[in-house]
């Protein structure tokens, strides 16, 4: 189910990413919601939630990485 703010992401988002990487992630959740609601869109056998997921987290990645145990932005 998507998101309506910050607040409803899991807490393993929410206690691990900085506010900015939040927003990313739930604006790529929600984007993969929409996008993959069909099960022909989506690889193999993966349901809409797990890749909706998946989609989120490769959003973060593209911005952040992870040093140690906090994720930090990259250098432009």
């Amino acid at each position: 189910m998507p998101y309506d703010s910050k607040s409803d992401l899991p807490d393993n988002v929410r206690d691990n990413l900085p506010s900015h990487a939040q927003e990313i992630y739930l604006k790529a959740f929600n984007s993969a919601w929409e996008e993959y609601r069909k099960p022909e869109d989506r690889r193999g056998n993966a349901g809409r939630e797990e890749t909706a997921h998946k989609v989120a987290w490769a959003a973060v990645k593209e911005e952040y990485h992870k040093e140690g145990d906090k994720w930090v932005k990259d250098k432009s």
